[in-house]
């Protein structure tokens, strides 16, 4: 039995939606911005449906992977991957929406199937908020990067 939960952040930002973007799928570097997570592509090039990727997210050796293949790919507007691991199921998003020539929303969204059943729905109200917090505190991270001078990844 899997209970799907929906969590939807969404993150100003002062820069062009194709750097935010190039930010945003440039999967090696995720782990400057991303909070607790280094993120590698496992099969194709990391730019298009079919490719795989693989995350691991947690301190030192305590956490999990979270495998991934891209099902939606729509740049510089759309990432969708469907989540495939073990701990961590169902689709992710990643939405860059313009709002004018230098000046973008990220939307990121997590649509998930949550493990353990009915102590995976009892649990989800405790781990809700510092999961969302997290993604915040990642989404604002990425914001500094891309308002900054510089790339923010290849292009």
């Amino acid at each position: 039995m899997s209970t799907r939960t929906a969590l939807q952040l969404h993150q100003d930002v002062a820069a062009p939606a194709q750097k935010v973007w190039d930010a945003l799928v440039d999967w090696p570097s995720q782990h400057e911005w991303m909070l607790g997570t280094r993120v590698r592509v496992s099969a194709g090039d990391g730019r298009g449906v079919g490719s795989q990727l693989v995350a691991f997210s947690g301190a030192g050796p305590l956490g999990f992977l979270d495998t991934m293949v891209i099902t939606e790919w729509d740049p510089p507007r759309r990432c969708v991957v469907d989540h495939t691991g073990r701990v961590v199921r169902g689709a992710g998003v990643f939405a860059v929406v313009p709002r004018s020539a230098h000046e973008c929303t990220v939307v990121w969204r997590e649509e998930l199937d949550l493990p353990l059943g009915v102590l995976g729905a009892l649990g989800w109200p405790l781990v809700r908020a510092p999961f969302a917090a997290g993604v915040r505190l990642s989404l604002r991270r990425l914001a500094r990067r891309c308002e900054g001078p510089g790339e923010a990844g290849p292009g």
